[in-house]
């Protein structure tokens, strides 16, 4: 048997990987974005982002604000019962509008 890769992209190619009129990087109002607390958020990640990312797993997770930590923010949800914190970007948070789907 061989042994499976555990590199930082194994297994989530797919999801670090943009469609051909997405590529290069965002606009820079994506990273400039403000949220207010107890706003809700989904995970969106941002693959051309060179300052760090969610893990893949969270990708489409609506999440809500919790603080803002420096220019990030901290969100928090509930994977598997537990309630669980994360620190994320602007440019990788998307708003979430009041019947669930994003603005974006």
């Amino acid at each position: 048997m061989v042994k499976s890769s555990k590199g930082f992209r194994s297994r989530s190619r797919g999801v670090f990987t943009k469609k051909v009129r997405e590529r290069g990087m965002p606009p820079v109002t994506r990273f400039l974005r403000e949220f207010k607390i107890g706003e809700k958020v989904m995970v969106r990640i941002e693959p051309s982002d060179p300052h760090g990312q969610p893990h893949p797993r969270y990708q489409g997770r609506v999440c809500t604000v919790v603080a803002k930590s420096g220019r990030a923010y901290r969100i928090q949800f509930h994977d598997g019962g537990k309630l669980k914190e994360l620190i994320a970007t602007p440019v990788h948070l998307l708003p979430v509008g009041p019947t669930g789907g994003s603005h974006a």
